[in-house]
């Protein structure tokens, strides 16, 4: 009998996508191992009004890049909020007028579990089973090391939980322990199965034999990337800096132009789909602390110097890995020169951050999360 695995996902920021998309490529890669399976993934903003999509991700965006002092002071605000609040229960009215389409894309498809990467859909499925008008099995994925409250939405299946803490969050506030799962973050199994080193360096042309540092900007290449490069570069010791512009043209621009001027340290790279293979090549990952990004760090036992983070879930992402000894922080460009320059004189001290990144890695979060929502059904058969 084939089982099918619906992913809902918003687009308010690319870590709620990105984690659907893994979770669809694994039961993609199941199914060609011969399990009867078959996977969908629908984005929510792909069916809602364009004045809801405005309001909901665009304004997310515009507000933690323009105001992210006031994101932070709503993210601890809606945390403590009581799910029944009269403005918690407004906002779940507003979310369910502007998704009826989505209701009848899901109904399209009939799916035998739903997973839920963020919390919107999962409390619009809510309603609809509270009332007896939905039969599906639903499953929410968190997808930060933090437990915001909006998460815990009632009536679901079960609940996937990026470790042990924020598991013990869940039933802190009411949810079953029977029904938690601490599998990670899922992400693309791409992740678990790198290619060597050497292999990889050589298509970028990076010196495998010498330390090499990657700079992340984004999927849109946010941050003046040349202008932390050229700092980086001027810190003694013979390391190689690997830029990610991502989608950022005139960025890229800037660094090709800079690499010039280094040649054999700095390599200029555009938006990739093959992340991991750049992660292969480098030492350490400087970053934004996301919840994907640094699961997929984490899964390639990549330490990290994290910058910039997002007041809120960032911050907290931020702080679970200087916990664990698997990143540091970098509050300027004058702060990340100065650890760069302090990690490239003591070798010793990466290494242990790199164990422990590889000790609280996940890299087969999405497959647990698959064998724990199969096994479900098959017992509810």
């Amino acid at each position: 009998m084939t089982r099918r695995i619906l992913m809902l996902s918003v687009s308010a920021g690319a870590g709620h996508v990105r984690a659907a998309d893994a979770l669809h490529a694994t039961v993609e890669a199941m199914a060609a191992q011969g399990h009867d399976v078959v996977a969908g993934h629908l984005d929510v903003m792909d069916y809602v009004p364009s004045s809801f999509r405005r309001l909901y991700a665009d304004f997310y965006l515009r507000l933690i890049t323009r105001h992210p002092q006031l994101w932070g002071m709503l993210y601890r605000i809606t945390g403590d909020a009581h799910p029944d609040a009269l403005t918690q229960r407004m906002r779940r009215t507003m979310e369910r007028l502007n998704t009826r389409a989505l209701r009848k894309a899901i109904a399209a498809f009939q799916p035998d579990a739903i997973i839920c990467t963020h919390f919107l859909p999962a409390e619009m499925l809510m309603h609809d089973i509270r009332r007896e008008r939905f039969h599906v099995p639903v499953w929410v994925q968190v997808t930060d090391f933090d437990l915001h409250r909006m998460w815990v939405v009632p009536r679901m299946r079960g609940y996937f939980a990026a470790n042990d803490e924020i598991a013990a969050r869940m039933h802190a506030v009411g949810i079953d322990r029977r029904n938690v799962y601490a599998t990670g973050i899922p992400i693309m199994p791409a992740f678990a199965t790198a290619p060597a080193r050497a292999q990889c360096a050589g298509e970028y042309g990076i010196d495998p034999a010498r330390p090499a540092y990657l700079v992340m900007g984004g999927g849109a290449g946010v941050g003046n990337l040349d202008e932390v490069a050229a700092r980086l570069l001027a810190v003694e010791g013979d390391f190689q800096l690997v830029v990610l512009a991502g989608r950022n043209a005139d960025a890229l621009s800037k660094l090709q132009k800079l690499a010039v001027a280094h040649p054999g340290r700095l390599f200029p790279q555009g938006f990739s789909k093959q992340v991991e293979r750049l992660m292969a090549c480098c030492d350490l990952a400087i970053t934004k602390p996301g919840g994907l990004t640094t699961s997929e760090c984490l899964a390639m036992g990549l330490p990290m110097i994290v910058n910039a983070p997002i007041p809120g879930q960032e911050e907290r992402n931020a702080d679970y890995l200087l916990e664990q000894g698997a990143a540091l922080k970098a509050i300027d460009a004058e702060a990340l020169a100065w650890r760069i320059g302090h990690l490239s004189r003591n070798p010793g001290h990466l290494s242990s951050m790199r164990e422990r990144a590889r000790a609280i890695g996940r890299p087969d979060a999405a497959k647990h999360v698959l064998d724990v929502v199969l096994a479900d059904l098959a017992a509810h058969a």
